[in-house]
């Protein structure tokens, strides 16, 4: 029999290019994809990667197994939220709701919400793993996670498999955060030349508030010059507070900025993302899912304008 994990695996790897990466992507080590890759190819009796330059790539028998492994899983899938519809009485919601998303929407406004679906579904549990917003992607698209909250800044492009549905919930705002003794503290905006000169704290290279940073610098040589690298953006704000560096920090889950921070939007360009909810299209007649995500829709439009 095969293994259907393990087809999702490979699945990942074929997508990903490298076992390591679709490790990554399923929260896994790469030995243990590996381990499945391999004990599907016993199971099946063939050849399934093969190693190009750095990376791997499927072979035909490889290709053949993804590509035939689609429709099954997902009417598995579907069959899966099916029994889930038919097996509860009306309105019941149970059972578990894996669900992804990054640090700043769990902290602003998953965490009430968790609470609020627990008061009205208690048998409903829902499952949250924080993760980047490309990894949420692959953690959805792969099965590994049933719903994810992601977002896409500016002009960084968020690759979004055909096999997902994207639903918008609102747009996060992000602003410059000064000391308040700072030259520009009183500005209503500040554009990208204005801080030209600035020492900055970001989070790192991989992320894509890092991209959207380099992006608002676009044509202005030597900016942003990063000096402080961290992925809490409480941390941004405790270091603008010494009046060192400045930081570019979304509205969403912000810490109180007290007496000594100012926060001013940036124009041309603003610097807004969108939110956005991510899950497969075999998973649409979920229950589990359908209240989450009328919870977030809902959320979402209660959001300050």
């Amino acid at each position: 029999m095969i293994d259907l994990d393990a087809v999702r695996s490979l699945r990942t790897v074929a997508r990903e290019g490298s076992v390591s990466a679709a490790a990554s992507a399923l929260g896994f080590t790469p030995s243990a994809v590996s381990q499945q890759i391999k004990r599907l190819e016993r199971e099946t009796g063939v050849t399934l990667l093969e190693r190009v330059g750095r990376g791997v790539a499927l072979t035909d028998a490889g290709t053949h197994l993804v590509v035939g492994s689609t429709p099954i899983l997902a009417e598995l899938e579907k069959l899966r939220a099916d029994l889930q519809a038919d097996g509860s009485p009306r309105g019941a919601v149970a059972g578990d709701l894996r669900v992804a998303a990054f640090s700043t929407v769990v902290r602003g406004m998953l965490a009430p919400l968790l609470v609020d679906l627990a008061a009205a579904h208690p048998d409903l549990r829902l499952l949250v793993r924080e993760s980047e917003p490309w990894e949420t992607v692959a953690l959805v698209a792969s099965g590994q996670r049933d719903l994810g909250i992601a977002h896409q800044w500016g002009g960084v492009a968020l690759a979004i498999p055909e096999n997902l549905v994207v639903t918008p919930l609102f747009t996060d705002v992000a602003d410059v955060i000064v000391h308040r003794n700072h030259r520009l503290a009183d500005r209503e905006v500040v554009h990208p030349a204005d801080l030209a000169d600035e020492a900055w704290v970001a989070t790192f290279e991989t992320t894509i508030c890092r991209q959207w940073l380099r992006r608002l610098f676009d044509g202005i040589r030597n900016a942003p010059r990063v000096v402080y690298e961290s992925m809490e953006f409480e941390n941004h704000l405790e270091l603008a507070r010494t009046g060192a560096v400045v930081a570019l920090v979304p509205r969403l889950g912000r810490a109180a900025l007290g007496d000594d921070l100012v926060a001013i939007p940036t124009a041309a360009p603003a610097s807004t993302r969108d939110v956005v909810a991510v899950h497969r299209r075999s998973q649409a007649d979920s229950p589990a899912l359908r209240v989450a995500l009328e919870a977030l829709i809902a959320a979402g439009r209660g959001r300050p304008r």
